[in-house]
């Protein structure tokens, strides 16, 4: 058994705007950095983030001590034609409101499909996973977490049930052998 960690990035101003942000390349806003300044973390042996620089900024702030090891295909999801739009922008379309009666099942207008993404994310967990010694901690995104957790926890959630705020995430021990995340815990 090892520990592995999933810490959900710091808030962006998307994020603070309640927009969709999976491929937009935004920094931390100052709420979001002073947020992660505030808590403590657990220790971790090497950690691995999402390319993107809310993640690798949330990282460096948690863990400057630590190298900080990329793997691209922890990203979000490409939201396609509703990235970085709110809502009430999207309430009237069509394929907004196909993709949300759908609860994320159905494929993203001009995007990346929930299966796809969860898939790719999964993979780069394993390989991560693979790859490193010791306790992991992983600087992701919401869906990323989502996903990992959807697919590898022995408690069985509907993906969207292991959502985590900006800043927050759990920590859990890792069954290599079965390929199964036990003892989750949110902090």
């Amino acid at each position: 058994m090892r520990t592995i960690i999933f810490i959900r990035h710091g808030k962006t101003q998307g994020n603070i705007e309640r927009r969709y942000i999976g491929r937009t390349d935004q920094p931390l806003a100052p709420e979001g950095i002073n947020v992660i300044k505030s808590k403590a973390y657990p220790a971790a042996d090497a950690v691995i983030s999402s390319p993107m620089k809310r993640c690798t900024e949330t990282a460096g702030i948690i863990y400057p001590d630590n190298s900080i090891l990329i793997y691209d295909d922890l990203r979000e999801c490409d939201f396609g034609n509703f990235e970085y739009k709110k809502h009430e922008e999207l309430k009237n379309d069509p394929n907004y409101i196909r993709w949300i009666a759908s609860a994320g099942r159905e494929e993203l207008s001009g995007g990346e499909s929930t299966a796809s993404c969860q898939k790719r994310c999964c993979e780069a967990f394993l390989k991560a996973v693979s790859e490193n010694a010791g306790t992991l901690a992983f600087v992701v995104h919401g869906g990323t977490i989502m996903s990992v957790l959807s697919k590898f926890a022995d408690e069985k959630r509907e993906f969207y049930l292991w959502h985590c705020e900006n800043g927050c995430g759990y920590i859990c021990d890792l069954d290599e052998k079965k390929q199964k995340l036990l003892n989750i815990r949110a902090f």
